[in-house]
């Protein structure tokens, strides 16, 4: 069974697994808000949120930062999913995915980018781990037995529009 976990979202309501209980869950781990990778692959699972929906997936972003972060980071690029504060590491944790990484010769403790495809009964269908960003969501919808994902676009991660006054 897939751990169980109780995060705050964006909004600050407290998302659970269980919650998801006859659903599949894409559950998404990144490393940081607003950041070149983590932005295109939260974009690119927008861009495709019809076609999760319509092969029964709901998605779910989860990474260190704060409700206050993930609030700013999905009204601004228009992310119809819950972003999860995991700021204790404790579901990072539980999902194996927090550790020691090392970027440009400096070692830290920090998210590994991975992805958990969980059932409809909670069992870990399919994982992914060290995700690379580009192709991810049209090999996560292919494991769902969904459609094909729209053409790739040629410009990365893309402002939500503004609204017309």
């Amino acid at each position: 069974m897939a751990p169980g976990f109780q995060l705050p979202d964006q909004n600050g309501n407290t998302v659970s697994l269980a919650q998801f209980a006859g659903k599949h869950v894409v559950l998404y781990f990144y490393p940081k808000d607003d950041t070149p990778g983590c932005t295109t692959e939260a974009c690119d699972f927008r861009d495709e949120s019809s076609a999760l929906t319509k092969a029964g997936a709901v998605v779910l972003g989860v990474s260190p930062d704060d409700t206050k972060r993930h609030q700013k980071f999905a009204a601004k690029f228009n992310l119809p999913f819950s972003l999860l504060a995991d700021t204790e590491h404790e579901a990072a944790e539980a999902y194996g995915v927090w550790g020691e990484k090392t970027n440009y010769g400096r070692t830290f403790m920090g998210i590994t980018r991975t992805t958990f495809l969980i059932d409809p009964q909670g069992k870990v269908k399919r994982v992914w781990p060290k995700v690379k960003v580009a192709g991810h969501v049209k090999e996560v919808l292919a494991a769902l037995g969904g459609e094909e994902p729209a053409p790739a676009k040629k410009a990365l991660a893309k402002k939500a529009p503004a609204s017309r006054r």
